[in-house]
């Protein structure tokens, strides 16, 4: 609150300081003609309400070029006045050669004094403009600033309603717990716990990706054996078959089936053979 009222304070003070409207021109009306007299130049005289750079070049233009006719018409005038005295005078005025090389010498010293006056005033002149040209850049300067530090008020408290939202999510958030002890981390515990899932993860992807470079070949290979197994599953059917046949002839008979004479005669034979033959069994 104490930071609030000291920004309106400074703000305040910088508004009183803007207030008068400060120019060359309302300057100089102390010293120059009544307010209420018109200009006799053919000048603007919106200059003196509202000055720019452009209609002072103006002014000044103009204003040189008035004196520069006033000097002439004032040394045409005094020029022929003494003549006219010097003429009509009585007696008449006679100027010596020599009183002409003395007003000439004077004349040139004058002349080398008013060289250095104007000098002087050019030099002042371009220093003048130098400060002016700084103090306008100052000025800009003060008024950006004082536009900015006018709004600085409302961010404030804006920044301020924005941290009281954050400190209430916060409190909101430390008293909704989750049993989950990872979802209670701090903001750098959790950023490694995010890097080292990270990383699992492009472990799994690897895996995976070998995983899926495997597979044609053991698809080839299931395919194979599913190809035996289908053998294998036909002969012990066959065998199932030969053996429910084998069961069902001999439980018909009441000796030996065929296929079990046929075995024994085929056994008499072998061992004929190889006792005729000398082959061990």
């Amino acid at each position: 609150m104490v930071d609030r009222q000291r920004v309106q304070n400074v703000t305040q003070g910088l508004r009183a300081l803007q207030e008068p409207s400060l120019s060359i021109i309302r300057l100089s009306e102390p010293i120059s003609a009544a307010p209420t007299s018109q200009r006799s130049s053919d000048v603007s005289s919106s200059a003196f309400d509202n000055p720019s750079p452009a209609s002072l070049e103006a002014d000044l233009s103009h204003y040189k070029e008035l004196f520069s006719k006033l000097r002439f018409s004032y040394l045409e005038q005094v020029t022929k006045e003494k003549f006219l005295r010097a003429i009509v005078g009585d007696p008449p005025q006679i100027v010596e050669p020599a009183e002409n090389f003395e007003l000439e010498a004077q004349l040139a010293s004058i002349k080398a004094v008013l060289k250095e006056q104007k000098q002087y005033v050019a030099d002042m002149v371009t220093e003048l403009e130098a400060q002016g040209r700084e103090l306008c850049r100052r000025y800009e300067t003060v008024t950006l600033q004082t536009k900015m530090l006018d709004s600085l008020p409302v961010q404030i408290e804006g920044m301020r309603e924005t941290l009281e939202d954050l400190r209430r999510q916060n409190r909101a958030g430390d008293e909704a717990m989750s049993d989950d002890p990872n979802l209670n981390l701090p903001l750098p515990a959790t950023q490694a716990l995010v890097e080292e899932r990270m990383v699992e993860l492009e472990e799994l992807d690897m895996q995976l990706k070998s995983l899926q470079q495997a597979l044609p070949r053991q698809t080839r290979v299931l395919e194979m054996e599913e190809r035996e197994l289908k053998v294998l599953e036909q002969e012990r059917e066959r065998a199932v078959l030969g053996a429910r046949e084998a069961v069902g002839r001999k439980s018909e008979g009441s000796g030996a089936d065929g296929l079990e004479l046929r075995g024994r005669w085929l056994k008499g034979v072998d061992t004929g053979l190889r006792g005729l033959l000398g082959v061990q069994a």
